[in-house]
């Protein structure tokens, strides 16, 4: 599998941008996965469904099945600050490109999303980890860059550029575990 990571402050777009990447993938008849940090404390479960009245009487994971899908929810009874390789981990194995949205302190190699309007610092001067930069104003970045400057507004492009350098992003667990 491939991975790459999306970094960027918030309101910067890696959430539009990893949507709107996800459909041109498939369109090539790739299978993609998606690593998101979540910031808060977050529920994908709702009281009053099963799945909620299972977790809220003790149970450490929930897994929940249909014919369409998947969801296995576990619960810490202590925080946990999982690292993305071990998120990386739980994923299905068949899987050819692996999106990663946040964790931008990680040492995966990872794209920064950048705005201008955001008024927010670049990071791609120090993380050696950012191998491109999509903006949607590369006329306004701080400092030149030989890091690839791709346009935000054009998913095709962002693709295009993954796969043909996609021998950069193989994803090898044993060297992160």
């Amino acid at each position: 599998m491939k991975v790459i990571g999306f970094a960027g402050y918030s309101g910067s777009g890696k959430t539009t941008l990893v949507e709107r990447l996800i459909p041109v993938f498939r369109l090539q008849g790739l299978r993609v996965s998606v690593v998101k940090h979540a910031h808060h404390r977050f529920d994908i479960d709702h009281v009053g469904k099963d799945t909620y009245r299972h977790r809220e009487a003790g149970a450490f994971e929930v897994v929940v099945a249909s014919d369409r899908r998947l969801a296995l929810m576990r619960e810490f009874e202590q925080p946990a600050n999982l690292s993305v390789h071990q998120l990386i981990a739980e994923l299905y194995e068949g899987v050819d490109w692996v999106l990663v949205e946040g964790f931008k302190d990680s040492d995966l190699l990872k794209i920064e999303v950048w705005r201008s309007t955001s008024n927010q610092p670049v990071r791609y001067m120090d993380d050696d980890f950012i191998v491109a930069i999509a903006t949607d104003s590369a006329d306004a970045l701080p400092q030149g860059t030989q890091r690839p400057v791709l346009d935000l507004n054009d998913p095709d492009a962002v693709v295009s550029w993954l796969t043909t350098n996609q021998a950069r992003f193989e994803y090898q667990l044993e060297n992160f575990v």
